[in-house]
């Protein structure tokens, strides 16, 4: 398993548009993947778990990626979120 932190910074946070984008990229992947944010796992490839967790910007979150693409997988989550989902 690899994890790492990162900032959401997408002015709306995880609204439906940029869930959307994040579960899409990670259903490609063997690995499973979950956002953990506010003290809770949140499964990474589905958006409708993503928005039910109101994550909003600013917020602190660790994507931990598990499988046997899980550096692919998490390099990809990263790189998405630092460059604001396509927001």
């Amino acid at each position: 398993m690899v994890s790492q932190k990162v900032t959401l910074t997408n002015g709306q946070g995880l609204h439906m548009r940029p869930a959307g984008t994040f579960a899409s990229a990670m259903g490609k992947f063997a690995s499973d993947v979950t956002v953990v944010a506010n003290g809770k796992d949140v499964n990474g490839k589905s958006p409708m778990a993503l928005m039910a967790a109101g994550i909003p910007c600013g917020t602190e979150i660790e994507v931990k990626c598990d499988g046997s693409d899980e550096k692919d997988a998490l390099k990809t989550a990263i790189d998405l979120i630092e460059s604001g989902l396509g927001e």
